[in-house]
């Protein structure tokens, strides 16, 4: 009963710090700046109702002064980030930094290897991106990729490539202590149950992989968590 006991403490213990090894909720201050960094949902993240716009908007209701800038470019993989973040991010001198880059890693690769990101290049590029930022002083989101294709249940031809590449991103952001912003696991739990006629397409995007209205509400939702919201 004693022994029994002790490994119950012993495993309440480890939970327990765990947890508390988890990055805390990014505490917003007046002139902070965010800059969102990827590929074309990104891009389109950052007009009309996209989701960058609808994080500004929420920041406006709370008469909050940060600055949202977008950085993203149509099919971009994480070798163009490498690129292009001294550029894009770094010279802009955030506080803040969201990644969220993998769709065209993976999905470039569909019928031609040497057009997608190995995972290997991808954990390595993702490391001297997520460095250059840090290096700057900025803090580090990293997000999982969401979807290429919408049908349930794992039905998707990409879907165990994406859950891959999605592992690399959660492995980097427990290793690097960085917040994780797990938008697959979003995405996934949210067509597991608002999508009974499994539909390819339609309901968080408008091709399989652009985000259609309510995909970007959903976006900026999961992003506001980062900070407590």
């Amino acid at each position: 009963m004693l022994r029994l006991a002790a490994a119950v403490s012993l495993i309440t213990i480890l939970a327990n710090f765990g947890s508390a090894a988890d990055p805390a909720p990014i505490q917003l201050k007046k002139g902070d700046r965010i800059v969102f960094l990827g590929d074309s949902i990104t891009a389109g993240g950052n007009q009309g109702k996209g989701y960058i716009q609808v994080i500004r908007n929420q920041f406006a209701d709370m008469n909050l002064a940060v600055e949202c800038l977008g950085a993203g470019i149509s099919g971009n993989k994480v070798p163009d980030l490498q690129r292009r973040v001294d550029k894009d991010v770094v010279a802009k001198k955030p506080t803040i930094v969201f990644i969220y880059i993998g769709i065209n890693d993976v999905w470039h690769g569909e019928k031609d290897a040497k057009r997608g990101t190995s995972p290997e290049a991808f954990e390595a590029g993702l490391r001297e991106v997520i460095g250059k930022c840090t290096k700057a002083g900025a803090r580090v989101v990293l997000c999982t990729p969401t979807m290429i294709g919408e049908l349930p249940a794992g039905a998707n031809s990409l879907d165990s490539k994406l859950d891959e590449y999605a592992a690399i991103s959660r492995k980097l952001a427990g290793e690097l202590k960085l917040n994780l912003c797990d938008l697959r696991k979003t995405f996934v739990d949210h067509l597991k149950e608002n999508n009974p006629q499994k539909k390819a397409a339609g309901v968080l995007t408008s091709d399989r992989v652009h985000l259609n209205e309510a995909g970007n509400r959903l976006v900026a939702q999961t992003m506001l968590k980062t900070f407590g919201q």
